[in-house]
This record gives C-alpha cells, sequence and structure tokens, in this order.
C-alpha cells in the first residue's frame, strides 16, 4: 500500500538514508510574497517628480532620432546620449564602485532604415553582484524617437510616452538601487536604434551571448506613460501589461515540438518569469499578464534576447492612443497633438517602476533558477520523479516543487523538498504540469523551471 509520502534523493552518501517529506495531498496553495523592509524602503523611495524630471529632459532635446545630430550640445540624439551618460555617473558615485557607467558604441551598416553607416550607442549602467555576479538580470529603455516619417531626423519628435517613459524608469531604478547590494548583477540599460530595427538591443544582446553572459532574466520599458488613452482624464489606472511569449523563439523546431508534445507552450523560461512578476507585485498595482510576444505588427527590445534565448518580456502601458505616438507636434482645433509631455503621468510611471524594483530586486535576492530539470518518463508509474542540477548559491536554502492543473495558468499547490536534487512524489505526471524553483535562506523564490522529458 503506498504511504503517500514524497521520497527526496539525497546525494550519494545519503541515499541509503532517504528522507520523508510532507506527501502531495499535504502540499499548501501558493502563498503571495510580501516585500520584505529592504524592498518596501526601495519602492518608497521611488519619485514620480524625478521621473517627471527625467521624462522632460528627455523631451526638451527637441528630436532623439537615431539618425539625427552626434554632436550638437543642446539638440539631437547626441545630447540626450551624453546627458544620461553624465547623470547615471552621478548616480554611480555613491555606490563605492558597485556601479559603473559605459558608452556602447558601434557603428551600424547601411539597413532600410539606416541610409549611411551610422554610430548608435547604448548607455549601460551595471550594478556588480555582492555574491554572485555571474548572474545577470537586464533592464531597458530606449532612448531613441522618431515623427510620423521614421526616416525624418530633423523634425521635432519629443518621444516622451515612446520612450522617454521607459527611460525614466530605468535611470530611476538606477539611482535608487546603486547604494543597495545586490546579490545578482542588475544591468540598468538606455539603448538607441529602436525605431529603426531594435539596434541597439540587438547588439548588447550579442554582446552578453559572445561572452557567455547568465542573463537570467530581461525586461523592457517601452511606452509605459499612461494608464489611460492620453484623453486629459488619467484615472488612477493601475495596470501595466507584460507582454511574454510562449514557446521560446530561440528553440529549433525540434526543440519546439517536444515542447508541444508534453503541453509545455505555457512554459516557456519566459512566461516562468511573467508569473513571477506578478507574484512579487507591489501593493497597488496590477501586472496583466499576456501571453504573446508583443502586440500586433509592433516590437520592442526584449526581441533582442528572445533571439539569444535569454528569458524576457515587455512591459507597456494598458491602452495606446496611436493617434498621439510618433506624430508631429501640430495643432487641430485648438488642441495639440504628439507624443508630448503632456500625455503622461508621472504617478502611473512610478507605478511602473516599482513593478521593474519588485521583479529586479526579488529576482536578484533570490537564488538562480534551477537548471537542468527533468521528470522522468522511462517509467510507466502513477508518481513522478524530477531530477535538477544542485545549486552552489551560498544562500540556497533548498526547493520547492509547485504543480497546477493542465488547465490552471498559474500555479496552485507547493510542496518543500529541502536542499536535494530529486525528489519522487507520488501525484501522476500525466494529471498536472510541475516546476522546481529554488528557495533563499532570506525567503526569496526564484522563478520556477518547467521540466523536460527525459531520464
Amino acid at each position: 500500500m503506498s504511504t503517500r509520502r514524497t521520497v527526496l534523493s539525497l546525494s550519494a552518501a545519503a541515499a541509503a538514508a532517504p528522507l520523508a517529506v510532507p506527501s502531495a495531498t499535504q502540499a499548501s496553495g501558493i502563498p503571495r510574497n510580501k516585500p520584505d523592509a529592504q524592498l518596501r524602503a526601495v519602492l518608497r523611495e521611488i519619485d514620480p517628480k524625478r521621473i517627471e524630471a527625467t521624462v522632460r529632459r528627455l523631451a526638451a532635446f527637441g528630436t532623439r532620432h537615431t539618425l539625427s545630430s552626434q554632436d550638437d550640445p543642446v539638440r539631437g540624439i547626441g545630447a540626450a546620449r551624453d546627458w544620461i551618460f553624465k547623470t547615471l555617473q552621478g548616480y554611480a558615485a555613491p555606490s563605492a564602485g558597485r556601479m559603473t557607467v559605459e558608452s556602447q558604441s558601434f557603428v551600424q551598416p547601411v539597413s532600410p532604415r539606416v541610409p549611411a553607416p551610422t554610430t548608435i550607442t547604448n548607455v549601460i549602467a551595471t550594478l556588480r553582484g555582492s555574491s554572485e555576479p555571474e548572474r545577470i538580470y537586464v533592464v531597458t529603455g530606449h532612448y531613441d524617437s522618431r515623427a510620423s516619417d521614421v526616416m525624418d531626423a530633423v523634425s521635432d519628435a519629443p518621444g516622451a510616452d515612446d520612450d522617454a517613459s521607459g527611460v525614466a524608469v530605468i535611470m530611476e531604478l538606477a539611482r535608487v538601487l546603486a547604494t543597495r547590494e545586490s546579490a545578482a548583477t542588475l544591468v540598468f540599460a538606455a539603448v538607441a536604434g529602436e525605431e529603426q530595427g531594435l539596434y541597439g538591443s540587438d547588439h548588447m544582446a550579442q554582446v552578453f551571448k559572445d561572452a557567455g553572459a547568465d542573463v537570467q532574466g530581461m525586461f523592457s520599458n517601452d511606452i509605459v506613460g499612461t494608464g489611460d488613452a492620453h484623453d486629459g482624464t488619467r484615472p488612477a489606472n493601475r495596470q501595466v501589461r507584460l507582454f511574454v511569449e510562449g514557446v521560446p523563439t530561440s528553440e529549433t523546431a525540434a526543440e519546439a515540438n517536444v515542447r508541444r508534445s508534453v503541453g509545455g507552450e505555457n512554459d516557456g523560461p519566459s512566461r516562468q518569469l511573467g508569473r513571477f512578476v506578478k507574484d512579487v507585485e507591489p501593493e497597488g498595482t496590477d501586472v496583466r499578464v499576456v501571453w504573446r510576444r508583443d502586440r500586433y505588427l509592433r516590437g520592442s527590445d526584449h526581441i533582442s534576447f528572445l533571439l539569444r534565448g535569454y528569458p524576457a518580456g515587455r512591459f507597456t502601458e494598458p491602452r495606446e492612443n496611436f493617434a498621439h505616438e510618433h506624430q508631429n507636434v501640430r495643432i487641430e482645433n485648438g488642441i495639440q497633438y504628439g507624443d508630448l509631455v503632456e500625455f503622461c503621468d508621472f504617478t502611473y510611471i512610478a507605478r511602473v517602476a516599482r513593478v521593474n524594483a519588485a521583479a529586479l530586486w526579488s529576482l536578484a535576492q533570490a537564488p538562480g533558477t534551477p537548471r537542468g530539470v527533468v521528470i522522468d518518463t522511462t517509467q510507466l508509474t502513477n508518481e513522478t520523479t524530477l531530477r535538477w542540477q544542485l545549486g552552489t548559491e551560498a544562500g540556497l536554502a533548498g526547493y520547492e516543487v509547485v504543480w497546477r492543473e493542465t488547465t490552471a495558468p498559474d500555479w496552485q499547490h507547493v510542496v518543500k523538498v529541502g536542499k536535494v536534487s530529486e525528489v519522487t512524489i507520488d501525484l501522476s505526471k500525466d494529471n498536472v504540469f510541475f516546476g522546481v524553483r529554488a528557495v533563499g535562506e532570506d525567503g526569496y523564490r526564484s522563478p520556477a523551471a518547467a521540466p523536460r522529458p527525459g531520464s
């Protein structure tokens, strides 16, 4: 007769004495993560007035078109680049050397939206992790802007919503987190060339890939300026959309077919990242996770990271007003149109920044996402055996197994299994979806990793 217990397979030395842990029937529901005192302090320090000042300053450069002037001190993308760099350097100054700022420049060859070889520069602030610097989380906003004609580098293109709002988010995060000690490395990047073809983020992601960087999560903040449709009413909208893909863009056709064959379309790394963000969202905000890579006919800088196999998502406001985005400034019937500062809600942008802060801080303080998770599919049994690589993080307390009904969008049950690399649960793998997540000694949990079929 079954003992209805979960048996842990420990290291070889301890394998002869397996431990009993709570059975599947004793598993609890998924508790909501609550911010600790340190994270609450971070969230309090995010300042709508500073965000407003950043958006207004960026819009004041007139245009930040990728093809605009690189050396005019007051107008164009070069002036904006230099201001962002200098401001981030000021934020990094009190970090005792933990935060560094760099200009990452490259020459973009001729392309459909780049008529001549053009220097594109990303401005990147990196807060080096104190205990796991090799584990990296990235957040971006693009500082280039555009007018109605994507090739018009002369007309005013203030780009307040698209995307001074996203740049204001990453700069405010850099300011608030610069003096704090993060376990993993956090990267705050103002990228360029987005409107011409995601060129800045594409270069940045490839630099990470070439270096073999362990980027475990990336967020693009693109068009996060207002919680309404720019109609002037500005209700207290607390919703922000987070777009996350299902089957990873980077997977081969064969890998994608394996995922689909076991019903794993909703369990790719980016979907797990989306579930994580929803789980740690601050009070007063509402992350609407959208199970798509991005909106129809649109794309943002997270796609550059998805193409390299990195988990990534895109934050954007709940309802865009396309008549206002990208338009040259004009007046009709006494109403001024264009992507202007007046259409931004700085309290709303601060809420989006807090969502980012909660996600990034929780990710960086938790152990890394478990690696090499497999579900044993070699045995015809009503039990489920999961295996994974035991992490090496100093603050790793152990692991939890989570599961949900195949028709449920989010994890429903969790059981603690200890600091082990294998577990057998008396619950049929045929009926539910499983995941494994790491837990730190301070209670921070990683995103879950869904298993792949194996032995």
